[in-house]
């Protein structure tokens, strides 16, 4: 299972969802970690790097949902160190 971590920012948009928001991500995140191990995302979750920010990541969770992500420095050797930046509507980039 690959490690994550979260930031405080992350944390504030996270308990602004409404709780359906809150749980469509939960079930994207299951599809994520999935992923995150085979290597590959499926189109689904439509993650891609994100223009003038090198090394960030979107997720799109929902309709109108998506969290940004970057990956860290391994916390356990050989599983992968997902850092979750911020989440919400797609307005959270300009």
């Amino acid at each position: 299972m690959p490690t994550y971590a979260v930031t405080e920012s992350f944390l504030r948009d996270f308990r602004a969802l409404r709780d359906k928001q809150r749980e469509a991500f939960r079930r994207a995140v299951s599809r994520f970690v999935d992923d995150v191990w085979r290597g590959r995302f499926r189109p689904g979750l439509r993650v891609k790097g994100i223009q003038g920010m090198p090394g960030c990541f979107e997720m799109t969770w929902a309709k109108d949902g998506r969290a940004i992500f970057t990956y860290g420095p391994e916390v356990r050797p050989g599983q992968p160190h997902v850092i979750w930046l911020a989440i919400g509507t797609h307005e959270i980039l300009p």
